[in-house]
């Protein structure tokens, strides 16, 4: 075991940790500010049900003996016989507590990116629900499936360094499946939907900016001198992704409506920190570069474009930014991915000449799609069984919003205008 890989670690979960009530502020000030604390609460209800679940089950299920190469079991329930001093798996020169913990914390906020999809309209009820039952049926067997030992899409030849496929793929499909099981919000076409708080979005995009440098480079899991420097990699290639991005977005907002916008500006940001995680410890730095000026004017394109032509009411577009940015993500870690810069990578990318590692990358996108699809209809049934068939609030319970009759709150109680 090495004592400085294990400080560092325990730092990056923290700052993992961070992001959470990091998006909480991004996606409240998205919303109107009748919904702005069901919003915010959505984001970090997950801290309590996915710290929980991961002590009692979540860790054995995703990390425990192979199974198939899809999940684990229950040796480790209670995470009982996770042990201080032995590694998860050869090579790690952390315990596998350490581990459990850096863990956990991805698994606390990849459901919380869901949420921004069904603002202003899902029972905050059977939201609960259904993040309880798409993190046992989606996220535990996709991080078994890339990150355990044994992992079925690991085994195939794909790769993905801090969750390309597990975080943002997974999130963003499902995002997109619920919002559609729900339906549109019951005035989309006919109110204007302001954003009402400017400076909680971009504090939240700033802090998720600040938690994500744990994020990506945390997921190298050491600083010992054999890591040959993958976690500054992975540190550089984070922020070079999300500066070009935060520009390119900037450079699209100009050209579509003549204005940048601070609201822009923090979404490319994003936009950004999503398209190179699945590479950050795979691709070259110059190769960030391209994600990030790539990856904000695709997700621009269906945030603007694509989403107003097929109808679908993705309220805080977590399809948009963290679906799509995911996507293109992992294909260009199939694209540029280099050996040279972190042997576990399986191979070159097919800008080096190689194939193989692009094919299984689209493979491992697809299979991740699949399982998000199917699962997500799973535990949307499942919800609607438990909230006895009522998963949406009513028409009037929507119009007074959600922060009043779900929680009896308001986020600005001396407020008495039109909303």
């Amino acid at each position: 075991m090495d004592s400085g890989s294990i400080a560092f670690v325990i730092i990056c979960a923290a700052l993992v940790f961070f992001m959470t009530p990091g998006l909480s502020y991004f996606y409240g000030g998205l919303v109107r500010r009748k919904n702005a604390v069901n919003t915010m609460f959505a984001s970090v209800v997950t801290i309590g049900i996915g710290i929980v679940m991961w002590v009692l089950f979540g860790y054995s299920l995703a990390f425990g003996p192979d199974h198939g190469g899809v999940i684990g079991d229950f040796s480790w329930i209670g995470l009982s016989d996770v042990s201080k001093t032995e590694p998860y798996m050869d090579g790690h020169v952390i315990p596998n507590l350490v581990f459990c913990l850096f863990q956990m914390m991805f698994a606390v906020i990849t459901p919380a990116l869901i949420t921004g999809a069904v603002a202003g309209r899902m029972r905050f009820k059977s939201l609960v629900i259904f993040l309880v039952f798409w993190s046992i049926v989606v996220y535990y067997p996709m991080a078994h499936m890339v990150w355990a030992d044994g992992g079925f899409l690991a085994k195939i030849g794909s790769v993905d360094f801090a969750g390309g496929n597990v975080v943002h793929i997974s999130s963003g499909v499902s995002a997109l499946v619920l919002c559609m099981l729900l339906g549109r919000r019951y005035d989309l076409t006919r109110a204007n939907y302001k954003i009402h708080n400017i400076p909680f979005v971009a504090m939240g995009a700033f802090i998720l900016l600040f938690g994500w440098f744990g994020f990506n480079a945390g997921s190298a899991l050491t600083t010992t001198e054999d890591s040959n420097g993958l976690a500054a990699h992975a540190f550089v290639t984070t922020a070079v992704s999300a500066a070009a991005a935060m520009l390119s977005w900037m450079i699209c907002d100009v050209i579509a409506n003549k204005k940048p916008t601070f609201v822009g500006a923090s979404t490319g940001l994003v936009a950004g920190l999503v398209g190179i995680t699945p590479g950050a410890g795979f691709v070259p730095i110059w190769a960030a570069l391209i994600i990030g000026l790539t990856t904000s004017p695709i997700c621009y394109f269906m945030i603007s474009f694509v989403k107003k032509k097929l109808g679908y009411d993705d309220a805080l577009d977590a399809f948009g930014c963290h679906g799509i940015g995911g996507i293109w993500g992992g294909i260009c870690t199939g694209l540029f991915c280099e050996v040279s810069i972190n042997d576990l990578g399986q191979g070159n990318g097919l800008f080096f000449g190689d194939t193989k590692l692009f094919l299984m990358q689209l493979a491992s996108i697809g299979i991740t799609i699949v399982v998000s699809v199917v699962g997500t209809f799973i535990c949307y049934f499942l919800t609607k069984l438990l909230s006895g068939g009522r998963i949406r609030v009513t028409e009037q319970e929507e119009r007074v919003g959600l922060d009043r009759t779900e929680h009896g709150e308001a986020a600005y109680p001396s407020f008495n205008g039109l909303d």
